[in-house]
């Protein structure tokens, strides 16, 4: 795969494969901008005017990502990319209309909740076959399959096995059930996608046209990249700074990777290590607060914990899988003997930040509005979008006043930057929209049929009720699933499978350390091979191998197997804890751990480890990371007196 089979790979799976010219171009893009005005002015009213009925919203905006999807994204890789097919403009709209007839006839649809007309009934399915559709281009073929599994399911009850058996329900009882109530299609997955995350969506997709990337880039560079291995080091405060508000592991693994890789590579890293650092740097952004990716925003809505407090329980263990990513690259770069690239060649840090500051503007706004003055998600991030239209016209206003001699006016080159911002944001939520609604037809299922306590007790069953066990079996599940599905999708499903069986074993658990444990194994299953979209992407940058690539980030990412299970059994990591001191205690203990276990991946910290060493290294790692003085004592001295027998070996 070439660097441009690489991007075209990102804009198949993010953006959609079509691209049109002239007429069909402008009418495209048009209808992408006029879904994120819609969105804004429905953020808009709903402080401003009083807001929109929320089954309104979800129904129009749902409408538009069926219309988008038929619109950019193809039937298969062998259709044509410039041209759009009559049979998908038809359904495009078929889409739009059966999705936007619960906002045009809401009132009268409340009036007859539970006995469906045959407009309904016919409305329903065809939404329903579209979605599956929607999902199946723009994500997988494994969303939608399994989705008609659980629907099926819904009708075969009578006929399976007494242990998932239910009553069986009829053909117009489903349909109604998850196409004219709150608890299907428009259940919290689409509810959450119409507000929080699009916007979000729309805010990472300003960032990214703007430029924004490209200075974290360049910043990075500036603090780190003369230092040993200093590239890949870049690559990872880059990637964690841009992936924390994209949400997305492939278009941050090639938007960053296309200046980070080649970098990599003419330092001394391998091409297999240089994509593969990119990989396991771009799938962690999601864990790295301010945006976390869609999940986190639905996890707000499952457990109603704000979602400023989700940011916080999240924080120590973003930083400490970082951290690992970044210590594994000393190691690396160590055990390589990589250099850093001379001083002369690298951007000056304060040059950068004085003449691209104006990008950290919308992303302050955004944190000092959610974290400072406790504003919604929602406005938090609408004010930050405006704040990103008015920087980027000044912008274009300062460099006309600055130098009248432009070939292209830059107030007209700032204004097409906010006009393809726009564009972008609402070609980007498609696939993610398109998950969530498969996954609220799911969760329709499991909400009809009481599927989930059944489920809930043959994992109770299968575990003999022991957490450790369960914690395992939910593990395998979310890496399994999570190959095939985006992130949001597998955390969807394997919150509704196995939260309740966590807590059932153990009620005094915190319901974050749960979410939390599902939500990290289903970001760890985007880089696993053989799947793994973003290794591909950063492979075909590198001109590496993407399995290769991706067992090389796989052991990268190895630091967040064991994060998850350590903040199930201690809770301080979450920053749960009685005392800020404790906080503080465990946090830095789990830093040396941190060090420990990346030696023990590496096989290399002064020198390289014997096999004995290595054992060593991973089991000073474990008693280091969990809370525990007694632990962390034997932890502690273990490690000192490992590191200073290396270095007084090292020459030996």
């Amino acid at each position: 795969m070439s660097v441009k089979e690489a991007k075209e790979l990102v804009q198949a799976t993010e953006f959609g494969a079509r691209n049109y010219f002239g007429v069909a171009k402008k009418i495209t893009t048009f209808l992408a901008v006029l879904m994120t005005l819609s969105h804004l002015y429905f953020a808009l009213s709903g402080f401003a005017f009083g807001g929109i009925i929320a089954m309104k919203q979800r129904s129009i905006h749902l409408a538009f990502v069926i219309l988008l999807c038929f619109l950019f994204y193809p039937f298969s890789k062998k259709s044509e990319k410039d041209k759009l097919p009559s049979l998908d403009l038809g359904l495009g709209i078929l889409g739009f209309l059966a999705s936007s007839y619960i906002a045009y006839f809401f009132e009268d649809l409340i009036s007859r909740i539970g006995d469906p007309t045959t407009l309904d009934l016919v409305a329903g399915i065809t939404l329903f076959i579209l979605i599956i559709e929607a999902s199946r281009r723009t994500v997988s073929p494994v969303l939608p399959s399994l989705t008609l599994v659980f629907v099926a399911y819904a009708f075969l009850g009578p006929y399976l096995p007494d242990v998932i058996a239910h009553r069986g329900y009829s053909f117009t009882r489903v349909i109604d059930h998850i196409y004219l109530t709150d608890q299907g299609i428009f259940g919290v997955p689409i509810a959450v996608s119409a507000s929080f995350v699009f916007l979000f969506v729309v805010f990472g997709a300003f960032l990214d046209k703007t430029g924004a990337g490209k200075f974290f880039i360049d910043l990075a560079f500036s603090l780190v990249g003369k230092f040993r291995g200093g590239p890949a080091k870049a690559a990872v405060i880059a990637s964690a700074a841009f992936g924390s508000v994209s949400g997305s592991s492939i278009a941050n693994a090639v938007t960053t990777g296309t200046l980070t890789i080649p970098l990599m590579k003419k330092a001394g890293f391998k091409p297999k290590i240089a994509a593969a650092v990119e990989v396991a740097a771009s799938t962690n952004g999601q864990l790295m607060p301010p945006v976390m990716g869609a999940a986190a925003f639905i996890m707000a809505e499952f457990t109603d914990i704000p979602y400023t407090q989700i940011i916080k329980h999240a924080l120590i263990p973003a930083v400490l899988s970082y951290f690992a990513i970044f210590v594994i690259i000393h190691l690396e770069a160590l055990k390589t003997g990589v250099k850093g690239i001379p001083k002369e060649e690298l951007p000056i840090f304060f040059k950068v930040l004085f003449k691209g500051f104006y990008h950290i503007i919308p992303l302050v706004i955004l944190l000092y509005l959610l974290l400072v003055q406790n504003f919604t998600p929602l406005s938090s991030v609408f004010w930050s979008i405006v704040f990103s239209i008015l920087v980027t016209i000044v912008k274009g206003a300062i460099l006309l006043v600055k130098d009248k001699n432009y070939e292209i006016n830059p107030i007209k080159v700032s204004f097409t930057e906010i006009y393809e911002s726009m564009e972008a944001g609402a070609r980007n939520i498609v696939g993610i929209a398109s998950a969530c609604a498969c996954a609220g037809i799911i969760i329709g299922v499991f909400s009809l049929t009481g599927l989930g306590l059944k489920l809930t007790d043959l994992i109770l069953t299968i575990s003999g009720g022991q957490l450790l066990p369960t914690l395992i079996l939910t593990m395998f599940s979310c890496i399994i699933l999570g190959m095939g599905l985006p992130t949001t999708a597998t955390y969807i499903i394997m919150v509704t499978l196995t939260v309740p069986a966590l807590l059932g074993i153990d009620a005094a658990l915190p319901l974050i350390a749960c979410h939390l444990f599902v939500f990290y194994y289903g970001i760890v299953a985007d880089d696993t091979p053989p799947v793994g979209l973003a290794a591909y992407g950063a492979a075909g940058i590198a001109g590496s191998d993407p399995i290769e690539t991706g067992f090389h980030s796989f052991r990268f990412d190895l630091s967040a197997f064991v994060l998850p299970f350590v903040f199930i059994y201690n809770p301080e990591l979450l920053m749960i804890a009685d005392s800020n001191w404790k906080i503080l205690f465990v946090f830095v203990t789990a830093l040396i751990g941190m060090i420990s276990w990346s030696a023990g991946i590496q096989g290399f910290l002064v020198r390289k480890t014997t096999i004995w060493e290595r054992v060593l290294f991973f089991v000073f790692a474990l008693t280091l990371i969990f809370p525990d003085w007694q632990t962390d004592l034997i932890g502690g001295v273990g490690f000192a007196s490992l590191y200073f027998w290396q270095k007084k070996t090292k020459d030996k």
